[in-house]
């Protein structure tokens, strides 16, 4: 708890040196941030490797003693990809944005808020606390957004994002509420049992759901994240699509921590949705010129492949299978932190891109793998990836979640885990075709091949045209 309290001290205080500083201020940010995530791993490390997560107690914390925060494995899982994540965005941005830039010190400050607020939100016990760090971090989240607010679109984009996040916050406001009636208090603690199939608890199931669904951009309330990630710097679109959207992966998960016996349909939901938006995602994805766009839709899909293993995980206890439990949750889990690393990676490989071309229109890129090795070869990691291919990480989180379905396969509601298998089929045969275009158009296809290709249509249509 020492270290974990430690971490998020260091991560708020990384930007501000920075801020003030004329020259080496996004060295001492990114100094202080790797120092933070040294830290806060070093302690998440010790709680899900060392088993003494439960014996850490600061009773002289205020926050602690109270009962407000607690690092449980929980938080010490989503812990290592919000320090990872932000400690690569501190490091890649020194060279991203100079320290003589417009906005490179509010970059460094606002991200190093963010940083703690996010470390702050996965150790919240209490919804006081779980709402002033979701609250903050939306807020840090709008400023960076909005760092190029010259840009038209950036603006509303910022703008979009805020009035969704202060919706979701709305909601979940509301859930908490039913919820404190039900345990009462606001403290997180499980709930009474069959209070989940009552009337209450289905409306704070429904809550929860479009609270928790909209910092997810589960469709259909994803409208928000293209625009967002999109007009975002690059190292902070790596943020928010590794880390900040997967806080509301991170309320699912601590939703099913408290609920001893969901309904079926809970579960089943989750299912459809993350069907729903993994197709939509990789779908809406094909058809992106924007190269951040086509990355942040596959930030939806890869929510829904999450949503599919935390569906069939809820399956499992209210059904009362272990092994679709253990499979479900343990896919969904692993895919949370996956996802952080590939998507992380393939973001900042596209700020590359997007720095050293000054555009992300994929249709004025081409031939960068010679002039661009080493982002290419990142990319193709990440594409190869996050495509759920052998022997990357992506393969192994997706296979848990197929290993969960086949398992389902032999119950009563078996058709659950047909949709599960059916959907990541589709989503995984549509996101090789789509890195495959995106990789290459932007790394192999040569520019002027590209330019030669429509007049060689136009000359192909008039042949058939006069022959015909």
């Amino acid at each position: 708890m020492t270290l974990y309290l430690l971490a998020i001290l260091l991560a708020a205080l990384s930007g501000v040196p920075g801020a003030f500083a004329k020259k080496n201020g996004s060295r001492i940010a990114a100094v202080l941030m790797v120092a933070s995530a040294i830290v806060g791993i070093s302690a998440a490390a010790l709680v899900l490797f060392g088993g003494m997560g439960s014996s850490l107690q600061i009773p002289a914390t205020v926050l602690v003693s109270w009962g407000l925060v607690s690092f449980d494995p929980i938080a010490a899982f989503f812990l290592i990809p919000v320090l990872l994540l932000s400690m690569t965005a501190s490091i890649y941005g020194v060279g991203y944005w100079e320290d003589h830039q417009e906005g490179a010190r509010t970059v460094r400050l606002f991200l190093g808020l963010l940083a703690a607020f996010l470390a702050l939100l996965v150790g919240a016990t209490h919804a006081f606390i779980f709402l002033l760090a979701w609250e903050g971090m939306a807020l840090m989240a709008f400023i960076l957004v909005m760092t190029e607010d010259r840009e038209p679109g950036t603006r509303r984009a910022a703008w979009i994002y805020l009035v969704c996040t202060h919706t979701g916050t709305l909601l979940l406001l509301g859930a908490f509420a039913l919820m404190a009636g039900a345990t009462g208090n606001f403290a997180f603690s499980v709930l009474p049992q069959g209070f989940a199939s009552s009337e209450k608890g289905t409306a704070m199931f429904v809550l929860f759901l479009l609270g928790f669904g909209f910092k997810a951009g589960v469709l259909p309330l994803h409208f928000w994240l293209p625009p967002a990630h999109a007009a975002a710097p690059s190292h902070v679109s790596s943020v928010m699509s590794g880390v900040l959207i997967k806080m509301g992966i991170l309320g699912f998960v601590r939703l099913a921590s408290w609920v001893p016996d969901p309904p079926t349909w809970w579960g089943g939901i989750l299912v459809v949705l993350g069907a729903i938006s993994g197709i939509m995602g990789v779908a809406m994805a094909l058809g992106q010129h924007d190269l951040k766009r086509l990355l942040a839709y596959h930030s939806i899909e890869n929510i829904g492949i999450i949503l599919l293993g935390l569906g069939l995980g809820l399956i499992g206890k209210s059904t009362g299978q272990p092994a679709l439990q253990v499979l479900g949750f343990a896919g969904a889990l692993l895919h949370v932190l996956n996802h952080s690393l590939f998507k992380g990676l393939l973001f900042l490989a596209a700020g590359s891109v997007v720095h050293a071309t000054g555009t992300r229109d994929l249709e004025r890129m081409g031939g960068l793998g010679r002039l661009m090795p080493k982002t290419s070869a990142a990319f193709l990691v990440g594409a190869w990836a996050i495509c759920g291919l052998p022997p990357l990480n992506g393969f192994v989180s997706e296979w848990l979640i197929y290993l969960g379905a086949f398992r389902g396969l032999v119950m009563t509601r078996w058709w659950f885990s047909l949709i599960t298998l059916g959907a990541l089929a589709v989503i995984g045969a549509l996101a090789l075709a789509c890195f495959t275009k995106a990789y290459g158009v932007v790394f192999q296809v040569n520019l002027e091949v590209k330019r030669l290709a429509k007049p060689m249509k136009l000359l192909r249509a008039c042949w058939r045209r006069w022959v015909f």
